[in-house]
């Protein structure tokens, strides 16, 4: 399987990247999913996409934490702008999309992005 970018996943599923786009060309090796950010620290893993419905700043850290590729925050919530600031500080991708976190995970299982 080819190695898929954060670029093409936002491209693909009509994201919208609002930090860090310069790193867009990090390779994703797989998603994760959840709201509980304890459950993401344990699963999410290095390089894979988080999909959560959550927007504040503890996000940004699991993210910067695990080295993951980005984390897709869905329907519709936008994180306040010191979220932002602290993601491009982190270099943390943040992308954002109308949808819920199912459709979400369908499509980029689709673009074919496992789970563990």
């Amino acid at each position: 399987m080819a190695v898929i970018s954060v670029k093409t996943v936002f491209e693909k599923i009509n994201l919208e990247p609002i930090s860090a786009i310069a790193e867009v060309r990090r390779p994703v090796l797989g998603g994760y999913a959840s709201d509980l950010l304890s459950c993401a620290m344990r699963g999410a893993k290095k390089d894979f996409l988080w999909v959560t419905l959550q927007s504040h700043i503890n996000v940004v850290a699991i993210a910067s934490l695990l080295n993951l590729a980005g984390v897709i925050i869905t329907e519709g919530n936008r994180p306040a702008p010191e979220v932002v600031t602290q993601a491009e500080k982190e270099k943390v991708i943040l992308l954002l999309s109308p949808a819920n976190t199912f459709s979400i995970v369908g499509q980029l299982t689709a673009l074919g992005i496992p789970g563990e």
